[in-house]
Protein backbone atom coordinates (compact mmCIF):
# COMPACT_ATOMS: atom_id res chain seq x y z
CA UNK A 1 0.00 0.00 0.00
CA UNK A 2 3.11 2.68 0.85
CA UNK A 3 4.32 1.76 -2.71
CA UNK A 4 0.81 2.80 -4.23
CA UNK A 5 0.73 5.92 -2.47
CA UNK A 6 3.83 6.98 -3.46
CA UNK A 7 3.01 6.22 -7.23
CA UNK A 8 0.23 8.48 -6.40
CA UNK A 9 2.06 11.11 -5.09
CA UNK A 10 4.25 11.43 -8.45
CA UNK A 11 1.74 11.16 -10.33
CA UNK A 12 -0.33 14.48 -8.75
CA UNK A 13 3.60 15.82 -8.76
CA UNK A 14 3.11 15.15 -12.49
CA UNK A 15 0.12 16.84 -13.04
CA UNK A 16 1.49 19.80 -11.00
CA UNK A 17 4.90 20.25 -12.44
CA UNK A 18 2.90 20.22 -16.30
CA UNK A 19 0.22 22.84 -15.16
CA UNK A 20 2.93 25.38 -13.47
CA UNK A 21 4.99 24.61 -16.68
CA UNK A 22 1.60 25.42 -19.04
CA UNK A 23 0.52 28.60 -16.94
CA UNK A 24 -2.60 28.66 -15.15
CA UNK A 25 -5.50 27.29 -17.81
CA UNK A 26 -3.43 24.48 -18.49
CA UNK A 27 -6.34 22.02 -17.62
CA UNK A 28 -8.57 23.48 -20.18
CA UNK A 29 -6.27 23.20 -23.11
CA UNK A 30 -5.67 19.51 -24.68
CA UNK A 31 -2.30 19.58 -24.99
CA UNK A 32 -1.97 19.98 -21.10
CA UNK A 33 -4.34 17.13 -20.71
CA UNK A 34 -2.34 14.71 -22.64
CA UNK A 35 1.05 16.03 -21.59
CA UNK A 36 -0.12 15.16 -17.97
CA UNK A 37 -1.72 12.07 -18.88
CA UNK A 38 1.56 10.83 -20.46
CA UNK A 39 3.89 11.83 -18.03
CA UNK A 40 1.93 9.98 -15.03
CA UNK A 41 1.69 7.29 -17.14
CA UNK A 42 5.17 7.15 -17.29
CA UNK A 43 5.97 7.50 -13.91
CA UNK A 44 3.90 4.61 -13.50
CA UNK A 45 5.56 2.61 -15.60
CA UNK A 46 9.22 3.58 -14.17
CA UNK A 47 7.87 3.03 -10.47
CA UNK A 48 5.98 0.21 -10.67
CA UNK A 49 6.26 -1.75 -14.31
CA UNK A 50 4.39 -4.84 -13.19
CA UNK A 51 1.58 -3.15 -12.35
CA UNK A 52 1.64 -1.26 -14.99
CA UNK A 53 1.47 -4.19 -17.37
CA UNK A 54 -1.49 -5.80 -15.22
CA UNK A 55 -3.55 -2.61 -15.27
CA UNK A 56 -2.70 -1.29 -18.74
CA UNK A 57 -0.43 -2.67 -21.35
CA UNK A 58 -1.58 -6.00 -21.45
CA UNK A 59 -5.49 -5.27 -21.53
CA UNK A 60 -4.98 -2.30 -23.99
CA UNK A 61 -3.15 -5.33 -26.70
CA UNK A 62 -5.95 -7.92 -25.62
CA UNK A 63 -7.92 -5.03 -27.16
CA UNK A 64 -6.12 -4.18 -30.06
CA UNK A 65 -5.02 -7.90 -30.96
CA UNK A 66 -8.51 -8.84 -30.69
CA UNK A 67 -9.56 -5.93 -33.09
CA UNK A 68 -7.12 -6.48 -35.68
CA UNK A 69 -6.56 -10.30 -35.09
CA UNK A 70 -9.27 -12.87 -33.72
CA UNK A 71 -12.31 -10.43 -34.62
CA UNK A 72 -11.95 -10.77 -38.68
CA UNK A 73 -10.23 -14.42 -38.86
CA UNK A 74 -12.59 -15.98 -36.51
CA UNK A 75 -15.15 -17.72 -38.56
CA UNK A 76 -12.56 -18.26 -41.05
CA UNK A 77 -10.61 -19.96 -38.98
CA UNK A 78 -13.44 -21.89 -37.18
CA UNK A 79 -14.85 -22.78 -40.24
CA UNK A 80 -11.16 -23.78 -42.31
CA UNK A 81 -10.29 -26.04 -38.38
CA UNK A 82 -13.80 -28.15 -39.02
CA UNK A 83 -14.73 -26.70 -35.29
CA UNK A 84 -18.56 -25.39 -37.12
CA UNK A 85 -21.62 -27.23 -37.41
CA UNK A 86 -24.98 -26.66 -39.20
CA UNK A 87 -25.99 -26.68 -42.74
CA UNK A 88 -24.16 -24.12 -45.39
CA UNK A 89 -25.69 -20.98 -44.40
CA UNK A 90 -26.60 -21.67 -40.96
CA UNK A 91 -23.10 -22.62 -39.63
CA UNK A 92 -23.35 -22.15 -35.68
CA UNK A 93 -19.47 -21.17 -34.65
CA UNK A 94 -17.98 -21.35 -31.40
CA UNK A 95 -18.65 -18.28 -29.50
CA UNK A 96 -15.47 -16.34 -28.61
CA UNK A 97 -15.28 -14.80 -24.75
CA UNK A 98 -12.91 -12.76 -23.02
CA UNK A 99 -8.82 -12.27 -24.82
CA UNK A 100 -6.28 -11.72 -22.13
CA UNK A 101 -2.73 -11.16 -23.45
CA UNK A 102 0.87 -10.59 -22.07
CA UNK A 103 3.91 -10.70 -23.67
CA UNK A 104 3.86 -13.53 -24.77
CA UNK A 105 0.96 -15.22 -24.83
CA UNK A 106 -2.65 -14.58 -25.86
CA UNK A 107 -5.79 -16.32 -23.83
CA UNK A 108 -8.55 -17.25 -25.62
CA UNK A 109 -12.47 -17.92 -23.79
CA UNK A 110 -14.24 -20.23 -26.09
CA UNK A 111 -17.69 -21.42 -25.92
CA UNK A 112 -17.67 -25.46 -27.08
CA UNK A 113 -20.35 -25.78 -29.36
CA UNK A 114 -22.92 -29.23 -28.45
CA UNK A 115 -21.22 -32.38 -29.23
CA UNK A 116 -17.73 -31.18 -29.35
CA UNK A 117 -14.57 -31.32 -26.94
CA UNK A 118 -11.46 -30.11 -25.83
CA UNK A 119 -9.66 -32.84 -27.81
CA UNK A 120 -11.23 -31.56 -31.18
CA UNK A 121 -9.69 -28.17 -30.76
CA UNK A 122 -6.50 -29.73 -30.07
CA UNK A 123 -6.44 -31.96 -33.32
CA UNK A 124 -6.49 -28.61 -35.10
CA UNK A 125 -4.11 -26.58 -32.91
CA UNK A 126 -1.81 -26.55 -35.68
CA UNK A 127 -4.33 -24.95 -37.99
CA UNK A 128 -5.34 -22.42 -35.56
CA UNK A 129 -1.80 -21.32 -35.08
CA UNK A 130 -1.29 -20.64 -38.53
CA UNK A 131 -4.60 -18.92 -39.07
CA UNK A 132 -3.91 -16.34 -36.39
CA UNK A 133 -0.42 -15.87 -36.93
CA UNK A 134 1.10 -17.77 -33.67
CA UNK A 135 4.01 -19.90 -33.24
CA UNK A 136 1.88 -22.69 -31.49
CA UNK A 137 -1.65 -22.73 -29.80
CA UNK A 138 -2.54 -25.00 -26.83
CA UNK A 139 -5.95 -26.15 -25.34
CA UNK A 140 -6.28 -25.98 -21.79
CA UNK A 141 -9.72 -26.75 -19.88
CA UNK A 142 -11.33 -24.57 -17.18
CA UNK A 143 -12.11 -25.86 -14.13
CA UNK A 144 -15.49 -26.52 -13.00
CA UNK A 145 -16.75 -25.45 -16.79
CA UNK A 146 -16.71 -28.21 -18.78
CA UNK A 147 -18.40 -26.84 -21.72
CA UNK A 148 -15.53 -24.33 -22.20
CA UNK A 149 -12.19 -24.49 -22.82
CA UNK A 150 -8.73 -21.83 -23.17
CA UNK A 151 -6.89 -21.28 -26.28
CA UNK A 152 -3.13 -20.25 -25.85
CA UNK A 153 -1.64 -19.08 -28.80
CA UNK A 154 1.64 -18.50 -28.19
CA UNK A 155 2.83 -14.92 -29.86
CA UNK A 156 7.18 -15.21 -28.67
CA UNK A 157 8.84 -17.62 -27.69
CA UNK A 158 8.90 -16.99 -23.90
CA UNK A 159 11.97 -19.77 -23.27
CA UNK A 160 14.52 -18.42 -24.91
CA UNK A 161 16.32 -17.07 -22.28
CA UNK A 162 18.83 -19.26 -20.12
CA UNK A 163 17.43 -19.40 -16.36
CA UNK A 164 19.54 -19.02 -13.82
CA UNK A 165 19.92 -21.13 -10.65
CA UNK A 166 17.27 -20.08 -8.05
CA UNK A 167 18.58 -19.30 -4.32
CA UNK A 168 16.58 -21.61 -2.15
CA UNK A 169 16.11 -21.85 1.49
CA UNK A 170 15.31 -25.32 3.91
CA UNK A 171 11.66 -24.13 3.72
CA UNK A 172 11.65 -24.76 -0.23
CA UNK A 173 11.65 -28.51 0.87
CA UNK A 174 7.66 -28.20 2.17
CA UNK A 175 6.81 -26.55 -0.51
CA UNK A 176 8.37 -27.36 -3.17
CA UNK A 177 11.53 -26.69 -5.14
CA UNK A 178 12.30 -23.45 -7.68
CA UNK A 179 13.82 -25.46 -10.42
CA UNK A 180 12.82 -23.54 -13.24
CA UNK A 181 10.78 -20.60 -15.30
CA UNK A 182 7.13 -21.59 -16.47
CA UNK A 183 6.17 -20.53 -19.98
CA UNK A 184 4.01 -17.33 -18.82
CA UNK A 185 6.95 -16.47 -16.63
CA UNK A 186 5.93 -17.63 -12.96
CA UNK A 187 8.51 -19.78 -11.24
CA UNK A 188 8.13 -23.80 -11.30
CA UNK A 189 8.10 -25.19 -7.89
CA UNK A 190 8.95 -28.76 -8.17
CA UNK A 191 7.28 -31.24 -5.45
CA UNK A 192 9.80 -33.54 -3.99
CA UNK A 193 8.03 -35.18 -0.14
CA UNK A 194 5.87 -37.92 -1.70
CA UNK A 195 6.77 -38.47 -4.57
CA UNK A 196 9.47 -39.98 -7.75
CA UNK A 197 10.46 -38.01 -10.66
CA UNK A 198 11.00 -39.37 -14.21
CA UNK A 199 12.86 -37.29 -16.47
CA UNK A 200 12.49 -38.44 -20.52
CA UNK A 201 14.80 -37.11 -22.63
CA UNK A 202 17.32 -37.62 -26.12
CA UNK A 203 21.12 -37.23 -26.01
CA UNK A 204 21.47 -33.13 -25.29
CA UNK A 205 17.66 -32.69 -24.12
CA UNK A 206 19.10 -31.59 -20.94
CA UNK A 207 18.41 -34.23 -18.79
CA UNK A 208 21.47 -33.22 -16.61
CA UNK A 209 19.94 -29.51 -15.66
CA UNK A 210 16.78 -31.10 -14.24
CA UNK A 211 18.87 -33.25 -11.90
CA UNK A 212 21.85 -30.43 -10.98
CA UNK A 213 18.68 -27.80 -10.61
CA UNK A 214 17.16 -30.40 -8.47
CA UNK A 215 20.38 -31.12 -6.08
CA UNK A 216 21.20 -27.26 -6.08
CA UNK A 217 17.66 -26.44 -4.68
CA UNK A 218 18.14 -29.45 -2.09
CA UNK A 219 21.47 -27.94 -0.70
CA UNK A 220 20.24 -25.81 2.13
CA UNK A 221 18.16 -29.02 3.26
CA UNK A 222 20.83 -31.25 2.77
CA UNK A 223 23.34 -29.25 4.95
CA UNK A 224 20.52 -29.19 7.72
CA UNK A 225 20.33 -32.82 7.68
CA UNK A 226 16.85 -33.11 6.56
CA UNK A 227 17.63 -34.27 2.54
CA UNK A 228 20.42 -37.61 2.03
CA UNK A 229 21.08 -38.52 -1.52
CA UNK A 230 22.04 -41.84 -2.64
CA UNK A 231 23.46 -41.01 -6.11
CA UNK A 232 23.93 -43.71 -8.61
CA UNK A 233 26.02 -43.05 -11.96
CA UNK A 234 26.04 -46.24 -14.03
CA UNK A 235 28.42 -44.20 -16.17
CA UNK A 236 31.61 -45.22 -13.84
CA UNK A 237 30.69 -41.47 -12.01
CA UNK A 238 31.43 -39.38 -15.11
CA UNK A 239 28.35 -37.37 -14.88
CA UNK A 240 27.64 -36.91 -11.25
CA UNK A 241 31.12 -37.03 -9.72
CA UNK A 242 31.25 -33.17 -9.25
CA UNK A 243 28.43 -33.09 -7.01
CA UNK A 244 29.94 -35.86 -4.84
CA UNK A 245 29.89 -33.58 -1.89
CA UNK A 246 26.32 -33.38 -1.84
CA UNK A 247 25.97 -36.94 -1.32
CA UNK A 248 25.63 -39.36 1.59
CA UNK A 249 26.31 -42.68 -0.71
CA UNK A 250 27.74 -42.43 -4.33
CA UNK A 251 27.54 -45.12 -6.53
CA UNK A 252 29.30 -45.59 -9.84
CA UNK A 253 30.35 -49.56 -10.15
CA UNK A 254 33.26 -51.21 -9.30
CA UNK A 255 35.37 -52.17 -12.88
CA UNK A 256 37.99 -54.40 -11.21
CA UNK A 257 34.79 -56.62 -10.18
CA UNK A 258 33.22 -59.20 -12.85
CA UNK A 259 29.50 -57.99 -11.51
CA UNK A 260 30.18 -54.31 -11.78
CA UNK A 261 26.31 -53.67 -10.91
CA UNK A 262 26.72 -55.40 -7.53
CA UNK A 263 26.91 -51.69 -5.58
CA UNK A 264 23.98 -50.84 -7.86
CA UNK A 265 22.05 -53.95 -6.04
CA UNK A 266 23.63 -52.82 -2.68
CA UNK A 267 22.81 -49.30 -2.66
CA UNK A 268 18.99 -49.90 -3.70
CA UNK A 269 18.43 -52.93 -0.93
CA UNK A 270 19.91 -50.93 1.51
CA UNK A 271 17.18 -48.14 0.36
CA UNK A 272 14.28 -51.04 0.83
CA UNK A 273 15.49 -51.75 4.33
CA UNK A 274 15.08 -48.38 5.62
CA UNK A 275 12.10 -48.36 3.71
CA UNK A 276 10.68 -51.56 5.55
CA UNK A 277 12.03 -49.78 9.19
CA UNK A 278 9.87 -46.82 8.68
CA UNK A 279 6.97 -48.52 7.67
CA UNK A 280 6.94 -50.75 11.25
CA UNK A 281 7.25 -47.28 12.91
CA UNK A 282 4.83 -45.13 11.17
CA UNK A 283 2.45 -47.84 10.77
CA UNK A 284 -0.91 -45.87 12.61
CA UNK A 285 0.93 -42.98 13.07
CA UNK A 286 1.12 -40.87 9.99
CA UNK A 287 0.09 -41.59 6.42
CA UNK A 288 3.16 -39.15 4.93
CA UNK A 289 6.62 -39.19 5.90
CA UNK A 290 7.77 -35.64 7.12
CA UNK A 291 11.81 -35.13 7.24
CA UNK A 292 13.35 -34.13 9.72
CA UNK A 293 17.03 -34.25 11.27
CA UNK A 294 16.96 -37.49 12.76
CA UNK A 295 14.46 -39.79 10.25
CA UNK A 296 15.37 -37.22 6.53
CA UNK A 297 14.68 -37.71 3.55
CA UNK A 298 16.34 -40.30 1.32
CA UNK A 299 16.66 -39.48 -2.43
CA UNK A 300 17.90 -41.95 -4.60
CA UNK A 301 19.49 -40.09 -8.05
CA UNK A 302 19.81 -42.54 -10.96
CA UNK A 303 21.56 -40.98 -13.98
CA UNK A 304 20.35 -43.21 -16.37
CA UNK A 305 17.59 -45.96 -15.49
CA UNK A 306 17.80 -48.18 -18.20
CA UNK A 307 21.24 -49.50 -17.25
CA UNK A 308 20.06 -50.99 -14.01
CA UNK A 309 16.61 -52.55 -15.62
CA UNK A 310 17.64 -52.87 -19.57
CA UNK A 311 21.35 -53.33 -19.63
CA UNK A 312 22.23 -55.61 -16.59
CA UNK A 313 23.69 -59.06 -18.30
CA UNK A 314 23.45 -60.91 -15.02
CA UNK A 315 20.09 -62.43 -14.31
CA UNK A 316 20.73 -62.70 -10.60
CA UNK A 317 21.75 -59.19 -10.48
CA UNK A 318 19.29 -57.89 -12.79
CA UNK A 319 16.21 -59.30 -10.71
CA UNK A 320 17.59 -57.94 -7.26
CA UNK A 321 17.64 -54.36 -8.81
CA UNK A 322 14.35 -54.82 -10.73
CA UNK A 323 12.72 -55.93 -7.46
CA UNK A 324 14.21 -53.13 -5.05
CA UNK A 325 13.32 -50.87 -7.26
CA UNK A 326 9.52 -52.41 -8.17
CA UNK A 327 9.27 -52.28 -3.87
CA UNK A 328 10.32 -48.42 -3.70
CA UNK A 329 8.66 -47.19 -6.50
CA UNK A 330 5.35 -48.97 -5.07
CA UNK A 331 6.19 -47.92 -1.13
CA UNK A 332 8.95 -45.51 -0.70
CA UNK A 333 7.33 -42.31 -1.18
CA UNK A 334 4.98 -42.65 2.02
CA UNK A 335 7.93 -43.20 4.22
CA UNK A 336 10.15 -41.02 2.55
CA UNK A 337 12.37 -42.81 0.20
CA UNK A 338 12.31 -41.57 -2.90
CA UNK A 339 13.78 -42.06 -6.41
CA UNK A 340 14.69 -39.47 -9.25
CA UNK A 341 15.75 -41.58 -12.29
CA UNK A 342 16.62 -40.14 -16.19
CA UNK A 343 16.17 -41.97 -18.90
CA UNK A 344 16.55 -41.86 -23.31
CA UNK A 345 13.98 -44.47 -24.19
CA UNK A 346 10.92 -44.63 -22.35
CA UNK A 347 9.71 -47.68 -23.60
CA UNK A 348 8.32 -50.41 -21.24
CA UNK A 349 10.64 -53.39 -22.13
CA UNK A 350 13.21 -50.76 -21.55
CA UNK A 351 11.41 -48.87 -17.94
CA UNK A 352 8.82 -51.51 -17.09
CA UNK A 353 7.97 -49.85 -13.95
CA UNK A 354 7.90 -45.98 -15.62
CA UNK A 355 3.84 -45.71 -14.68
CA UNK A 356 5.20 -45.65 -10.77
CA UNK A 357 6.41 -42.72 -11.18
CA UNK A 358 3.75 -39.49 -10.25
CA UNK A 359 5.73 -36.51 -11.39
CA UNK A 360 7.48 -37.08 -15.04
CA UNK A 361 9.24 -34.83 -17.24
CA UNK A 362 9.58 -35.02 -20.86
CA UNK A 363 12.30 -33.17 -22.77
CA UNK A 364 12.96 -33.04 -26.20
CA UNK A 365 12.58 -36.76 -27.58
CA UNK A 366 12.77 -38.09 -30.87
CA UNK A 367 9.77 -39.94 -31.71
CA UNK A 368 6.28 -38.45 -30.64
CA UNK A 369 5.50 -41.81 -29.02
CA UNK A 370 7.64 -41.60 -26.57
CA UNK A 371 5.98 -38.25 -25.13
CA UNK A 372 3.01 -40.56 -25.15
CA UNK A 373 4.53 -43.39 -23.62
CA UNK A 374 6.39 -40.74 -20.94
CA UNK A 375 3.49 -38.76 -20.00
CA UNK A 376 0.29 -40.71 -20.84
CA UNK A 377 -2.63 -41.04 -23.47
CA UNK A 378 -3.41 -37.21 -24.58
CA UNK A 379 -1.20 -35.92 -22.84
CA UNK A 380 0.65 -34.90 -26.37
CA UNK A 381 -2.65 -33.55 -27.83
CA UNK A 382 -3.12 -31.25 -25.38
CA UNK A 383 -0.02 -29.32 -26.19
CA UNK A 384 2.47 -31.35 -24.79
CA UNK A 385 4.78 -31.57 -28.23
CA UNK A 386 7.98 -32.74 -26.36
CA UNK A 387 9.22 -34.14 -30.28
CA UNK A 388 9.23 -30.63 -31.36
CA UNK A 389 11.61 -29.21 -29.04
CA UNK A 390 14.12 -27.12 -31.01
CA UNK A 391 17.77 -28.45 -30.18
CA UNK A 392 18.88 -24.84 -29.56
CA UNK A 393 16.31 -24.93 -26.17
CA UNK A 394 18.15 -27.77 -24.37
CA UNK A 395 16.13 -27.97 -20.36
CA UNK A 396 12.97 -27.38 -22.00
CA UNK A 397 10.45 -29.89 -21.19
CA UNK A 398 6.66 -30.57 -20.23
CA UNK A 399 5.73 -31.33 -16.42
CA UNK A 400 2.87 -33.37 -15.49
CA UNK A 401 2.44 -34.16 -12.06
CA UNK A 402 0.06 -36.55 -10.60
CA UNK A 403 -3.66 -34.92 -10.26
CA UNK A 404 -2.39 -32.13 -13.01
CA UNK A 405 -4.42 -33.03 -16.31
CA UNK A 406 -2.45 -29.79 -18.08
CA UNK A 407 1.06 -30.09 -18.79
CA UNK A 408 2.98 -27.62 -18.25
CA UNK A 409 6.11 -25.82 -20.12
CA UNK A 410 9.28 -25.42 -17.98
CA UNK A 411 12.87 -24.23 -18.62
CA UNK A 412 14.84 -25.83 -16.10
CA UNK A 413 18.16 -23.87 -14.96
CA UNK A 414 21.29 -24.42 -16.30
CA UNK A 415 23.87 -25.15 -13.49
CA UNK A 416 27.30 -24.91 -14.47
CA UNK A 417 30.15 -26.65 -12.71
CA UNK A 418 31.06 -23.49 -10.98
CA UNK A 419 27.44 -23.52 -9.34
CA UNK A 420 27.81 -27.01 -8.37
CA UNK A 421 31.64 -26.72 -6.90
CA UNK A 422 30.19 -23.46 -5.35
CA UNK A 423 27.44 -25.49 -3.47
CA UNK A 424 29.50 -27.82 -2.34
CA UNK A 425 31.57 -25.75 -0.50
CA UNK A 426 28.66 -24.15 0.96
CA UNK A 427 27.64 -27.78 2.38
CA UNK A 428 31.24 -28.20 3.77
CA UNK A 429 31.21 -24.92 5.21
CA UNK A 430 27.68 -25.55 7.00
CA UNK A 431 28.90 -28.98 8.05
CA UNK A 432 31.93 -27.82 9.28
CA UNK A 433 30.11 -24.96 11.50
CA UNK A 434 27.72 -27.42 12.88
CA UNK A 435 30.68 -29.19 14.25
CA UNK A 436 32.40 -26.60 15.76
CA UNK A 437 29.09 -25.72 17.23
CA UNK A 438 28.09 -29.38 18.66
Amino acid sequence: MGGLKVLFLLCVAAVLVTGWTLGSSWWWHPCGELLALAASLAIWRWQSPATFDRMIRFPLRARWRNHRIYDPRWDVAMESAGLTSGASGERAVPRRGRVRSSSMVDQIHVELLPGQTLEDFAAVGDRLAQTFGALDCRIHSVLRRPHHIEMWLLIKEPLEKVVAPFPTTVADLAIGLPVGRVEDGRVHRMPIIGTHVLIVGATGAGKGSVLWSVLLALQPAISGRLVRVWAIDPKGGMELALGAGLFDRFCYGDSTEATYEETFARLLEDAVVIMRDRQDRLRGIARLHEPTTDEPLIMVVIDELAALTAWVTDRNLKRRIEGSLGLLLSQGRAVGVVIMGAIQDPRKEVLPMRDLFPTRITLRVNEAEHVTLALGPGVRARGALADRIPEQLPGVGYVIVDGLAVPRRVRFSYVSDSDIEAACRRHSATLATTEAVS
